[in-house]
């Protein structure tokens, strides 16, 4: 019997980078990528802006890229997200059209079986030359779970169901011989899985994880916690908790990951000013109002306007709006409060990426965050 080669999972870009601060595009794949307006130059979802887009954060050095799973968009003036490439088959191809870029998918649980996911995620870690991570959701949005003729499971139940299709999943790229899984919410007799990953013992695996039982299934099982956090404040405390949690309970070291948008200029004003323009000149609020509906049912609180603002502007990231120095500044924060790495976007992702490259990336070369 023939036996893959395999190579140890810290050759993962995102796991293995030299850089203090790992650095990750996101949601490139969907339309309006995280901005919920109609300004000028964000995400269409056609390819060859995909390829473009993935190579120039390639040669900008970036570390990963980092999609989205969407199944329909949020209603509203733009229909946010509603046209994008699915994630496993989209990092596949760009795992062909790249050579050092760590390439994400992100899966939601209930939409695909173990046993395909397994398989699948081998291929494109053999594609990639073993630079593929699975970002796990366990499956958030009721109306595209409705999509498969699926019932939405109870919050901590999803995780449940994450627990056992992870765990089954892990199994198939490690074990040889054929074996049988009976469990509570999957089957799979004389399960059997070839050739394995490319990384040993299975590619890199990354989840959000905000609620409690997030939290415990992220550091249990994952390399990278992907927190949404709204300050640097939050950012240490949310940092600090999970590391521990991983650590204590389950005897692991895991990496924390937080999320930016950035609106850059010269003039720290007309940056503001684009943001404004971003956000409540050419913002959908309908659209947000959806999306809230169903984050957080009755959500009319007093923070709404400043939550819907921030989720127009970049998908709940923090928000990084000035001049280079003032950018940078926040990244630095940020990973002075704990975090390991941030995914980061902007409304003109080439524009964005670009600028990064000529201007940011020197900032943060010299305090130390990203290597030469």
């Amino acid at each position: 019997m023939s036996r893959s080669i395999r190579v140890p999972k810290s050759r993962n870009p995102i796991l293995g980078a030299p850089s203090r601060l790992k650095l990750a595009v996101f949601a490139v794949n969907c339309s309006g990528g995280s901005s919920m307006s109609d300004v000028p130059g964000v995400i269409e979802v056609e390819w060859a802006e995909q390829l473009a887009i993935a190579r120039e954060a390639e040669a900008a050095g970036f570390d990963a890229l980092v999609p989205v799973a969407r199944w329909k968009g949020m209603g509203g003036q733009v229909n946010f997200n509603h046209r994008s490439f699915e994630a496993l088959t989209w990092a596949a191809g760009l795992s062909a059209a790249t050579s050092r870029i760590g390439l994400f998918a992100t899966s939601h649980v209930p939409t695909i079986h173990p046993v395909r996911l397994a398989k699948t995620a081998a291929t494109i870690d053999h594609i990639s030359g073993g630079r593929f991570t699975l970002n796990i959701v366990a499956g958030w949005n009721s109306h595209e779970i409705g999509m498969f003729g699926l019932e939405q499971l109870p919050h901590d139940e999803r995780y449940d169901m994450a627990d056992e299709w992870i765990s089954l999943t892990k199994a198939l790229w490690e074990r040889e011989e054929e074996f049988d899984w009976d469990g509570k919410y999957f089957q799979a007799p004389g399960a059997y899985s070839q050739p394995k990953p490319l990384q040993d013992p299975g590619p890199a695996l990354m989840s959000a994880g905000s609620s409690p039982r997030g939290q415990e299934f992220a550091a249990k099982h994952t390399d990278v916690i992907f927190v949404a956090t709204a300050d640097v404040e939050s950012s240490a405390v949310m940092s600090e908790t999970v590391k521990t949690m991983a650590r204590d309970r389950f005897d692991r070291r895991v990496s924390v990951f937080g999320q930016v948008f950035i609106i850059c200029d010269d003039d720290g004003d007309l940056a503001r000013a684009r943001f404004h323009e971003l956000v409540h000149e050419k913002g959908d609020w309908e659209g947000v109002q959806n999306l809230l509906d169903i984050l957080v049912p009755n959500s009319r609180s007093a923070d709404w306007q400043a939550l819907a603002a921030n989720l127009i502007g970049g998908y709940g990231a923090m928000a990084l709006i000035g001049t280079p120095d003032e950018v940078v500044k926040g990244m630095e924060e940020l990973a002075d409060a704990g975090l390991d790495g941030l995914t980061v976007s902007w409304p003109d992702y080439r524009a964005g990426i670009e600028q990064y490259h000529k201007f940011l990336l020197p900032l943060l070369v010299a305090k130390g965050l990203r290597a030469g």
